[in-house]
């Protein structure tokens, strides 16, 4: 049976958790093969990520990773930081990924929200994945652990990725709850970039950008201190504004 293997050198995520020095990320592809199939045949919902996204581009590359970082964003999230074992995996700011883990058939879907530059510098990507009953947030809410291996894919049509002769662009993101991964995704690429303009003296210009994100309650937003500092950082370009929506009351008859 054909087998990946590949060697990747400890690394010291921002959470404190260190990967294995030498860590060995093995994954048959047959395997993962058998994984996107057996999602798409055994699911009946539409809800279902492979079905739903079916006709949606996907990079060929299928990578290993390694879990090297965990953390509660809020008590319904967790958060995930990955160390990517293929050096060609490369994404666009806004883009998700097919989340492959071993042992659960339904492949997950999940949005990517660390900026292109972590993944350069770093070889990691972060997710931020809500509780449900979806057989893959339930693995990675309850059976995740550091050094857990799985396996991901790119693919998405909805990302920033200017080039430096484009015109600027003024940018308005809207976001609810979880959907704010693939826009902070956006806005640190977007901060990256009026850095590498500052440094260098050219490239893409940064047009302004307002951030319009809602949430239940303020418990349930989040990333408040990653998107206060990205506006304070470019405080010319960029406004947050976040909410949470009003209370119902419960009536009873």
């Amino acid at each position: 049976m054909a087998c990946a293997a590949v060697m990747i050198p400890g690394l010291r995520c921002s959470v404190g958790a260190v990967c294995t020095q030498g860590a060995s990320l093995r994954l048959t592809f047959s395997t993962l093969r058998h994984l996107t199939l057996t999602s798409i045949m055994k699911s009946k919902r539409k809800t279902d990520h492979m079905e739903r996204t079916a006709s949606v581009i996907r990079r060929e590359i299928v990578s290993a990773a390694k879990v090297c970082g965990a953390a509660s964003e809020s008590p319904s999230v967790k958060s995930l930081r990955l160390l990517i074992a293929d050096q060609d995996f490369s994404f666009k700011a806004g883009q998700w990924v097919d989340f492959f883990i071993p042992g659960v058939s339904v492949v997950g879907g999940f949005s990517i929200c660390s900026s292109p530059r972590l993944l350069e510098q770093e070889r990691m990507i972060e997710l931020a994945v809500k509780y449900t009953n979806h057989p893959p947030a339930l693995w990675v809410h309850n059976k995740c652990t550091l050094d857990s291996e799985v396996a991901v894919r790119v693919g998405g049509e909805f990302f920033f990725d200017p080039q430096p002769a484009e015109a600027s662009r003024n940018l308005v993101l809207i976001a609810g709850g979880v959907g704010i991964n693939p826009l902070l995704s956006i806005l640190r690429h977007a901060a990256h970039l009026l850095r590498e303009q500052a440094n260098k003296g050219h490239g893409y210009e940064i047009g302004s950008i307002k951030l319009f994100y809602s949430a239940k309650n303020t418990s349930e937003l989040l990333f408040k201190v990653q998107t206060k500092g990205l506006a304070r950082f470019n405080y010319a370009q960029t406004r947050t504004n976040q909410h949470t929506l009003p209370k119902t009351s419960k009536t009873t008859s």
